[in-house]
């Protein structure tokens, strides 16, 4: 068998992006050059051939992917598994995070305008958000980013594939330092800002195209 056999055999199998550095531990004839030479020659093979999956770089790894053209045919199916989709406001929080990390609650929810702590919790459920450190200042808030769960669901290679800021609204492409009330802490339930429509913990979730289903489903 050939590297490019390989490769494809160890990418199409796998349900996450892999790295050069873990295809390589796949054979010892295998480096991490030979490696980006097949998958530079599969993408090129699957492009000219017009193939229904086409192979991406993930999350700073890379998987083969079904092209999104044909999503409308996979929703057919109930076995082609299906992501669930966002709701509005943990959309809204997670993208105020990934622009602004590392972040903190208060300052997210001086942004929306509502509490944010229970759809911050959904997105660490998630594994789309974890705590990256704390502020110094008074009580050391958390400070929140997003995680390479977060790289893989959106299907960037990494953060700097994000819109630029200046196709963003003023208030994700400029920073407005917060401080800290006196009697805030960041460990404690929802602050006391008064919700518009009830609690948002996340909103009810639908279900996204299968798009980005793996060539293995």
């Amino acid at each position: 068998m050939n590297a490019s056999q390989i490769v494809e055999a160890i990418l199409f199998a796998s349900e996450a992006p892999l790295k050069t550095d873990e295809i390589v531990r796949a054979d010892e004839s295998l480096d991490e050059d030979i490696v980006e030479r097949a998958i530079a020659e599969l993408r090129a093979f699957y492009d000219q051939t017009e193939r229904s999956f086409e192979l991406l770089e993930v999350a700073e790894g890379y998987q083969i992917l079904t092209r999104p053209a044909f999503a409308s045919y996979l929703e057919r199916f109930d076995t082609v598994p299906r992501p669930s989709r966002l709701s509005g406001p943990a959309l809204e929080a997670l993208a105020i995070i990934a622009y602004r990390q590392p972040i903190g609650r208060i300052e997210v929810e001086y942004i929306r305008g509502v509490s944010s702590a229970g759809v911050i919790r959904s997105l660490q459920d998630r594994g789309l958000v974890e705590v990256v450190g704390r502020a110094e200042g008074l009580g050391r808030p958390l400070l929140y980013g997003t995680t390479q769960r977060f790289l893989e669901h959106f299907g960037f290679a990494s953060l700097e594939e994000l819109p630029r800021p200046e196709e963003l609204p003023v208030v994700l492409r400029e920073r407005v330092p917060l401080g800290l009330d006196d009697d805030e802490d960041e460990e404690e339930a929802p602050g006391q800002l008064e919700l518009q429509g009830g609690d948002d913990g996340g909103g009810t979730e639908e279900e996204e195209p299968a798009a980005a289903t793996s060539a293995d489903g």
